[in-house]
């Protein structure tokens, strides 16, 4: 909170005494934490100026989510009053799906607003082939391989994949788990022996990182339902970027949810259709042609819905909307 405070208080005296540009407008995030109270100085040092928030993360419902805050304590009641007045000054407020922006309207005002995800940090021109060494280190002899990479927090679920590879056990389906954080050694602890599908990898090296997403056929993404729409992962995007389909542990609601049913890039699981999925990865398993489509397809709805030129233009749009509005 310090640095978030000497932060937005930097950018706050920047706003008093910088040199104002007849077309300017602010582009802010959510890192800091409030990072988006940067909108009150600006607005009222620079008149004209115009304000955009690039919501990652929403504050303070991200804090009360992962058990910082109470739920209508004083400490979440000052921290959404402070959001509020920066939300309320911004004249455009870009959310990263349906569900955040269901999170964020009551609080936005009259600002413009819409949705613009990240894009991934590698975008192959086609959907590369898995590096078979590192497939096999991840997963062995798995005929069809799901990898969660990435960190593995307190908003992140397992249940539902652990309920998946028991239901595959034996059936040459591999899981692998790379990454870290807090729920990791809770995921360990879970696992017991005779689920001998599911293995374990710790973060890839920078260098490395392409051959690790790229190694499976499938991805996992999570995220507990009481986190919806405060944050989106990232690596639900990354995955489609390397044509790889996604198996999304969350809720129905979610945009993720949303988006693998709109443009049928993956599976929504439960611990309760557990076994209708198992009985489609089988047949997928059975059909490596269905596999090499659905690498295409998905590559191609990444380019066509989340890549980077498509979002770099939303943003142009929205910014050239934004200046010429009055």
């Amino acid at each position: 909170m310090l640095n978030a405070m000497w932060m937005v208080g930097r950018w706050g005296l920047r706003a008093a005494t910088a040199k104002r540009h007849p077309n300017e407008v602010v582009v802010v995030g959510t890192d800091p934490v409030m990072g988006v109270f940067t909108a009150v100085p600006w607005k009222l040092f620079r008149h004209g100026s115009k304000v955009a928030h690039w919501c990652f993360d929403l504050y303070p419902e991200a804090a009360v989510a992962d058990e910082k805050l109470s739920a209508g304590g004083p400490a979440e009641r000052l921290f959404s009053w402070i959001s509020r007045l920066g939300y309320r000054r911004c004249d455009y407020v870009a959310d990263l799906g349906a569900c955040m922006r269901r999170r964020l309207e009551p609080s936005i005002g009259a600002a413009r607003s819409g949705t613009i995800t990240p894009w991934a940090l590698v975008e192959p021109e086609a959907p590369p082939e898995p590096d078979e060494e590192v497939r096999e280190n991840l997963f062995g002899d798995a005929r069809l391989a799901l990898l969660y990479s990435g960190s593995f927090g307190r908003a992140h679920s397992y249940r539902e994949f652990l309920s998946l590879a028991r239901e595959l056990r034996g059936e040459g389906v591999g899981f692998c788990f790379a990454g870290r954080g807090h729920r990791t050694d809770e995921l360990k602890s879970a696992v017991e022996s005779d689920d001998t599908n599911v293995t374990f990898a710790g973060f890839a090296p920078e260098a490395e990182l392409e051959k690790r997403l790229t190694s499976c056929d499938l991805h996992l993404v999570s995220l507990t339902p009481e986190w919806t729409g405060t944050v989106v992962p990232s690596k639900f995007f990354g995955a489609l970027a390397a044509g790889r389909g996604v198996l999304f542990a969350g809720a129905e609601d979610s945009a993720i949810a949303q988006w693998i049913r709109e443009h049928r890039v993956g599976w929504v699981v439960t611990s309760e259709n557990a076994p209708q999925v198992a009985d489609e990865l089988r047949q997928l398993t059975a059909a490596p042609d269905r596999l090499f489509e659905l690498r295409r397809h998905c590559h191609a709805v990444y380019h066509k819905q989340f890549s980077r030129g498509r979002m770099i233009d939303k943003w142009d749009h929205e910014l050239t909307q934004i200046l010429t509005r009055r």
